[in-house]
Formats: C-alpha cells, sequence, structure tokens
C-alpha cells in the first residue's frame, strides 16, 4: 500500500481510492501540524510517520488520526492512533486528549482536503 505525502490538496475521490486499497471505509493518515502536511496510506499509523521522518519531520510535531472520506464533518475524522499515546506530554491514550493538538490536526486535515 503506498503512502502519500500531501502537502497541497487531495480530493475526497482520491481519499476514498486509498481507503478502498486499505480498510474499505477508513484510511490512516499522519499529520505535521508544524509543517502542516499529512502521509496519507499504510497499514500503520507508524509506516507514514517513518515517511514523514525521512522527509524532515520531527516525532513531536507527528499525530495520527484515521479518515472515512464517506463521511462529513466531525464524523469524517477519528482522532486515534497508537504513535499517539505520549505519556511524557500527558497524552496517555491512542486518542489525541489535548483540544489544542485535536484543533490543529483538524484544521491541517481540512486545510488539505478538496470537497
Amino acid at each position: 500500500m503506498n503512502i502519500r505525502i500531501v502537502k497541497d490538496k487531495i480530493s475526497k475521490d482520491e481519499l476514498q481510492k486509498a481507503a478502498t486499497e486499505s480498510f474499505g471505509d477508513m484510511v490512516k493518515i499522519v499529520v505535521d501540524i508544524e509543517k502542516k502536511i499529512m502521509a496519507v496510506g499504510g497499514e500503520l499509523h507508524a509506516d507514514a510517520g517513518a515517511v514523514l521522518l525521512e522527509n524532515g519531520s520531527s516525532q513531536e510535531n507527528l499525530w495520527g488520526a484515521n479518515i472515512y472520506p464517506q463521511m462529513s464533518g466531525d464524523d469524517m475524522i477519528q482522532y486515534t492512533s497508537l504513535i499517539n499515546i505520549r505519556p511524557k506530554i500527558g497524552n496517555r491514550s491512542m486518542e489525541i486528549q489535548d483540544p489544542g493538538v485535536r484543533d490543529k490536526v483538524k484544521e491541517v486535515i481540512l486545510a488539505l482536503i478538496n470537497p
């Protein structure tokens, strides 16, 4: 399964194609909240995160999520990933618990998806 770095825009159709190739209705993504880019695809969030790290991202800026392209609004994004577990900064869950970080992740995702 290919992993694509999105720096500009990606269509919902492209996201749906990636979802169909992987999990059917969902595609895994990792967002770099500093660079405002995301990696789409891969079997594990860690795979997409590794691609971003290889391209100059820093681990502390990477957060995992899932996109459901057939959904809209808040239902489209699920802020859950194993890479989000970071006890040192207070995120002890797979879900992004800090509302500020969650908002940054959402902002990047929505800015990169063409409706």
